[in-house]
């Protein structure tokens, strides 16, 4: 540490914070294949050929990779392995390797159909005999070696790329599949992995200054704290003290070092001292902050924002002291009415766009910022290589081909449509309001509003000779005579022929009849007519001249039923309209791809080879009629019985050239269709399917038809989504036809190949000249085009700043940032520091070798405050802090001996989330178990679905898991019956599961009650206390058997304890409270504690208090849920978990618990709570105590919304209650606790007491039976006479006195400090143990970790 306080200062103090993987770090060459193979299936083999024989080498993996990509992929690469964003996809292959599991003494393997082996002599004999077993199930991620012929014995190479091993091997596979004998398969496998972690970046770390009100520190001394001295460069120190940049000062005049050094250390004393500011001096806060960066050079900028943002508690002071023009306020407020008009933002909101498409920061992570910024590099170098030029991409790119649903709407505002009705004129309606504010009335779900307007329109397409129309019109006429408020149309598809007459053509008959009708009464009387006509045709009939002539002569007896129908008729309106509604204009080049079931022949290729001929030896319109002709079913018949081709040659033709085309002796162009349909297509062989424009439609199902229609209706599909708007684009160009078509091509499947998303937006602000800082790109090269909208003085813009400053260096941008102020602030904006981790590119030092990885660094930190220290992490990351002797909870500079404090933290799991529905009820089956486990270890985590979203998570990590319903309850009644999401086919019955990356993992699971259990339902009600009857339970007991959801211990051997703790002070507080319950229960209790938040040196005491005191103990954790609005305080977030998870954090087993707060201590034995009658109440809770009246000025809840709400009823203390969780799943108390809270929690002053106040706000949905006064007792609250009678005793804060919570306990419990001072003897003793010799999690005694 000597470099260490020469560099930050002696007086000068830090906090560090890292995160690591709990997997071993994955080779950066490994890392590099998986991005490569992100980018195409070739280039992963291509890199993999070109690094063999390599290992140990660093950079020049880098090399190998860049003559592969170009300067923008090779900057995304960087990023990745900077990221280590493909760490986990590596590591999930070593996972998949280890549940083969490996061979003995290999240290590369090869698997066929189940054989394994590391000897190359066995291969050729496991492969002649591989076709007796079973084909090994492959995922999507695997590496398919290309050209392998699927046909073949499937092998499974295990090495790790580079090795000598490698190359021994894949020479060997590639041998067997270029002699077309195997189909070869590559996963990543160490033999001997790496003894260092993974450390990760995305994240950020918060220190927060915390309240102290009430002191809720713990005095205990931390006992060697060691700092990790290594992790600090030469060059760390914050540059820019106070505007002046000492980095650049010392370079300039090395000769002042010294006093450089002194002037810093002032500033740096003077800058920290955080004295509160006045509510005047905070008015102005944020638009002060946006002049200050907005005065800095456009470089420096970003820096500068970063600075402010990230440091705000200590920078506030010198910002109030910045004038703000007012050509910056005057152009701000006009830009924040487009802000709000058109984007939807507030003042001080924030918002990012990358060309045009939203990037949402609370829901959106690095992980998934990148994958956008690799899928638009894509397609910008796609249309950068058609030529096109920089500043058009981004006019295509914004072009919106992709809708982000397959809607359209048809425009009905065509004369072809017969309208029978009109809602706003026809008198039939008259009785009807007209106002659309009726829209807002409340009305039944699903009943269209009898409003007076034409909102909802069906049109029937009709041809009256189908067998469908007299069912059409059927639903049309049901919906008119019942008065629906529907405007019906018709357009009536018939024959356009001018000889075809209304005497012997129906459709034509009808619609003369029709439009005969419509002029001599009106369309409703027509309509009416039209539906006599079809009711006289039999069911599955066709509608005959007879019925319509019929119907005519009886309506109209004297009018000569052939002036209207017959060759001389004027009634023939809207006979040719309907075609320009119906069909589209010829837009179309036609080509055409050999598919043959049969590897081609002379023999079975005859037509196909005419066809090519002709197509490449005629005109276009000779081909065409050629094509036709050979397509007619007589040709057919007659080609099969041996006719010869060129029999069918159409005038015009070239026959000679055509003959020699077709008879010259080479196949090869069928050949190399049946490579590109196996490889690019991914069709089976014979398999048919249409490619529009890049779009695949397909493959079609043996019988399945596509004919001219469906070919209309996908041309005027892409002609609409975006073929016309390309092909405007296009023309601007200014490029000769043909090429113009190709492009139009070209540029349409490269913009529909992105994944549909939003639309993206055109920003037209009002000016950037004062308020927004502006990047620009380098000229010529492919650029992004960004726009940041941001208040500095925001938690998104410490978010912000670092990620445009890593994307600035890391792509080209043409980059505006925008401030978004808010005016008259009242508090001060930011109470945190913050750092976000992120590097552009992996940092080697001088030896080439790995610098120790990113981390947080907050230096030259202000002293006086105490912070809390939070980590942001993306959202299925579960992390939790692995080495630290300090509390994170409570950090006071002031009090610590070393200049930094480190904290350690690990990625305990990535979660895989999803939603469940039953497909019957189409309701989430509440209280279905799933587990998640390997072929090996089915259970190695479960989960229970909840009510909300039917959502379900469960803790897992990179690898191959396998999802099954829970044995048992679960499996009995429910079965599996689709998934969306998984990597399983879709008849699969256990679920595969690859989670293989940092992102997000979502899944839907449908499921299905079996037949027999159609009645049984999953939560059998409390009453019944043993659903599994007797004689179930004795055999389970006697065969022990499949641990299922029912093994639990006897109802009544066991007290389950709930509560959770964070800091020092309250894990001491909770030491003493177990103390206090195991000295007074004589039953056998088990402890649940919350894992989010313990310290680890909770985490390493507990099992040895278990093991001294013998009591059991689970650590359970939930991560709290995307979808459930987010608390940022730490306090609020562990009050959320006392509440809002109990139905899911317990196994189904655990049928009643107490929760005990940590500060409570208990004086009676706690069976008599847990048997407590709760009369059919979920829970019991007890009131707050009325009997001191001094306090009676503080207690909330007599007056105000809380009197009104509660009715008389009592307000009840959330420090200790009991929970029948039989009966609050039955009701779903979780569910609606949490909906409750979903609701109330948007407003920030709702819920003060968020763990106290939901329950007694739900009080009349979810009803609480009041726990008799003497199970709490807490003195600021309960006069001194009801002491004696206490059997808990709380330590309330008190409002009045704010008296620190140590100096309470020792004065008001008088047994508190024994059991302190036991708990400390049992500490001593573990250290001593512990200094001697050092056991693992696992051999510790009495543990029951989950």
């Amino acid at each position: 540490t000597a470099t260490l306080s020469a560099l930050i200062g002696a007086d000068s103090k830090g906090v560090t914070t890292s995160l690591t993987t709990k997997w071993a770090s994955t080779p950066l060459l490994l890392e590099a294949s998986e991005f490569l193979a992100e980018e195409s299936q070739e280039m992963f083999w291509d890199f993999v050929e070109a690094n063999q024989n390599i290992k140990g080498e660093h950079d020049g993996s880098l090399n190998r990779a860049s003559a592969l990509l170009s300067t923008v992929q090779l900057n995304m690469l960087k990023f990745a392995l900077s990221l280590r964003a493909y760490s986990a996809t590596v590591h999930s292959f070593q996972q998949i390797a280890s549940n083969e599991p490996p061979p003995s003494g290999c240290s590369a393997f090869f698997n066929v159909h189940g054989e394994k082996s590391c000897d190359t002599e066995k291969l050729t004999a496991l492969m002649e005999t591989a076709a007796e077993r079973p084909k090994p199930y492959l995922f999507k991620s695997d590496h398919r070696f290309p050209g392998s012929n699927p046909d073949t014995p499937v092998i499974i190479l295990y090495a790790e790329i580079g090795s000598s091993e490698f190359t021994m091997f894949h020479q060997l596979m590639l041998s067997k599949v270029n002699k077309g004998l195997a189909t070869y398969v590559l996963r990543h496998y160490l033999a001997s992995p790496s003894s260092r972690r993974v450390y990760l970046s995305g994240y950020g770390v918060e220190l927060a200054i915390k309240n102290q009100e009430y002191k809720a520190k713990d005095d205990t001394q931390v006992q060697g704290a060691e700092v990790n001295a290594t992790l600090m460069g030469e060059n760390d120190p914050v540059d820019e003290v106070q505007g002046f940049l000492f980095g650049k000062l010392k370079t300039l005049y090395p000769e002042l070092k010294e006093q450089l050094k002194e002037l810093r250390k002032h500033l740096v004393e003077s800058t920290n001292e955080m004295a509160p500011l006045k509510v005047w001096q905070m008015q102005d806060l944020s638009f002060q902050t946006a002049a200050r960066i907005l005065a800095a050079p456009s470089s420096d900028a970003l820096n500068v924002m970063r600075d402010l943002s990230q440091n705000f508690p200590t920078k506030a002071r010198s910002i109030t002291k910045t004038v703000v023009s007012s050509e910056l306020r005057k152009e701000m407020e006009e830009n924040q009415k487009f802000f709000k008009g058109t984007l939807g933002l507030q003042p001080g909101d924030s918002a990012l766009f990358i060309n045009g498409l939203h990037i949402d920061l609370d829901t959106q992570d690095i992980f998934s910022v990148f994958e956008v910024l690799r899928s638009e590099a894509r397609v910008m170098e796609g249309l950068r290589s058609l030529l096109i030029e920089t500043p058009f991409i981004h006019d295509i790119l914004k072009l919106n081909v992709q809708p982000s649903d397959s809607d359209y709407a048809v425009d009905i505002r065509n004369p072809a449509v017969n309208w029978m009705n009109n809602l706003e004129t026809d008198s039939r309606y008259g009785s009807w309001p007209y106002s659309v504010q009726e829209l807002l009335r409340p009305t039944f779900p699903g009943v269209i509003r009898q409003i007076r307007k034409n909102f909802h329109n069906l049109v029937v397409i009709l041809d009256p000779t189908h067998e469908s129309s007299a069912e059409l019109l059927n639903v049309a006429e049901m919906f008119y005579s019942n008065n629906i408020p529907l405007r019906i149309g018709l357009v009536f598809v018939v024959s356009d022929v001018d000889e075809i007459d209304g005497m012997e053509d129906a459709g034509v008959a009808l619609l003369r009849a029709f439009n005969y009708i419509t002029e001599e009464l009106d369309a409703p009387a027509a309509f009416d007519t039209i539906i006599s006509m079809f009711n006289r045709v039999p069911s599955g009939g066709k509608l005959s001249v007879g019925d319509v002539v019929k119907v005519l002569e009886k309506k109209f007896p004297y009018v000569e039923v052939g002036s209207i129908l017959g060759p001389d008729s004027t009634y023939d309106d809207n006979r040719k309209v309907w075609f320009c509604f119906y069909k589209t204009s010829n837009n179309v080049r036609l080509g055409l791809i050999n598919n043959p079931s049969d590897s081609p022949s002379e023999e079975n290729s005859r037509v196909a080879r005419a066809i090519w001929a002709a197509m490449q030896t005629q005109t276009a319109n000779n081909a065409k009629n050629y094509i036709t002709k050979l397509a007619k079913e007589e040709t057919a018949k007659a080609l099969e019985t041996g006719a010869d081709v060129t029999q069918f040659t159409v005038g015009g033709m070239d026959v000679a050239l055509f003959k020699s085309a077709f008879e010259g002796p080479k196949f090869d162009f069928l050949l190399s269709h049946t490579v590109y349909c196996r490889d690019v297509l991914k069709l089976g062989k014979g398999q048919r399917a249409v490619i529009s424009n890049g779009r695949i439609i397909g493959p079609l199902e043996d019988g399945e038809v596509f004919n001219q229609d469906d070919f209309l209706l996908l041309e005027s599909i892409i002609l609409k989504t975006s073929g016309e708007r390309i092909k405007s684009k296009v023309q601007q160009f200014g490029v000769e036809e043909d090429r113009a078509s190709d492009l139009v091509m070209k540029i349409d499947s490269l913009l529909s190949s992105q994944p549909k998303g939003e639309a993206r937006i055109e920003h037209a602000f009002a000016d950037d000249q004062y308020s927004a800082v502006k990047i620009r790109p380098t000229e010529g090269d492919v650029y992004f085009d960004m726009v940041a909208v941001i208040d500095p003085v925001t938690r998104d813009a410490q978010k912000l700043a670092p990620l445009l400053l890593v994307l600035k260096k890391l792509v080209n941008v043409n980059l505006r940032v925008f401030m978004n102020c808010q005016s008259k602030l009242s508090d001060l904006p930011l109470k945190s520091f913050y750092r976000y981790v992120l590097e552009p590119e992996v940092l080697f030092q001088t030896d080439g070798s790995f610098s120790p990885g990113p981390l947080a660094k907050f230096l030259d930190m202000p002293q006086t405050p105490l912070f809390t220290l939070n980590l942001n992490t993306p959202e299925s990351w579960m992390v939790e802090s692995i080495r630290t002797r300090y509390d994170l909870d409570n950090i006071y500079l002031e009090e610590v001996c070393f200049l930094i404090v480190a904290a350690e933290y690990e990625l305990e799991h990535l979660l895989l989330e999803g939603h469940c529905f039953d497909v019957s009820t189409g309701q989430p089956p509440r209280g279905l178990q799933f587990t998640l486990g390997t072929p090996s270890d089915p259970v190695i985590v479960d989960t229970i679905v909840m009510a909300n979203l039917g959502y379900f998570q469960l803790k897992a990590n990179p690898g191959a898991w396998i999802l099954k319903l829970r044995k048992g309850r679960s499996d009995e009644i429910y079965k599996i019956y689709s998934h969306d999401g998984t990597d399983s086919p879709a008849d699969a019955d256990d679920l595969i599961v690859v989670l293989n990356n940092f992102k997000s993992r979502i899944i839907k699971v449908k499921v299905q009650k079996r037949p027999e259990k159609f009645s049984e339902e999953l939560l059998s009600d409390g009453t019944q206390e043993n659903d599994s009857g007797f004689w179930e339970s004795l055999t389970r007991g006697f065969t022990g058997g499949v641990k299922t959801e029912e093994s639990k211990q006897e109802k009544d051997d066991v007290i389950n304890i709930f509560s959770v703790a964070s800091g020092h002070l309250y894990e001491r507080f909770l030491r003493i409270m177990m103390l206090s319950v195991l000295k007074n229960t004589k039953t056998p209790v088990k402890f649940w504690f919350l894992k989010n938040y313990l310290s680890p040196a909770f985490k390493e005491f507990i099992p040895y208090m278990a093991e001294q005191y013998g009591f059991q103990y689970e650590l359970v954790q939930y991560k709290w849920p995307r979808w459930l609005h987010q608390q940022t305080e730490k306090q609020r977030i562990i009050w959320g978990y006392k509440i809002l998870f109990l139905d899911v954090l317990f196994p189904l087993s655990v049928d009643k618990f107490l929760f005990v707060d940590a500060d409570q201590i208990v004086r009676t034995d706690l069976k008599e709570l847990r048997d407590f009658d709760l009369e059919g109440a979920p829970y019991g809770y007890t009131p707050f105590c009325e009997s001191r009246r001094e306090m009676d000025g503080f207690r909330f809840w007599k007056s105000g919304y809380w009197a009104s709400h509660l009715a008389g009823r009592k307000y009840h203390i959330s420090a200790l209650y009991v929970v029948d969780l039989k009966k609050f799943r039955k009701i779903a108390a979780g569910d609606r606790l949490r909906g409750q809270y979903q609701g109330l929690s948007q407003d920030p002053n709702s819920l003060s007491n968020l763990d106290q106040d939901l329950p007694n706000n739900m009080i009349h949905q979810v009803p609480i039976k009041s726990l008799p006064q003497e199970w709490l007792w807490c003195e600021t609250w309960c006069d001194d006479n009801s002491k004696k009678k206490a059997k808990t005793i709380d330590l309330c804060n008190n409002p009045q006195t704010k008296e620190p919570k140590l100096q309470a306990a020792v004065r008001i419990v008088a047994e508190w400090s024994d059991y302190d001072q036991e708990i400390k003897r049992l500490q001593n003793r573990v250290q001593e143990r512990g200094a001697e010799n050092h056991t693992t999690q696992k051999d510790k005694p009495g543990t029951y970790i989950t």
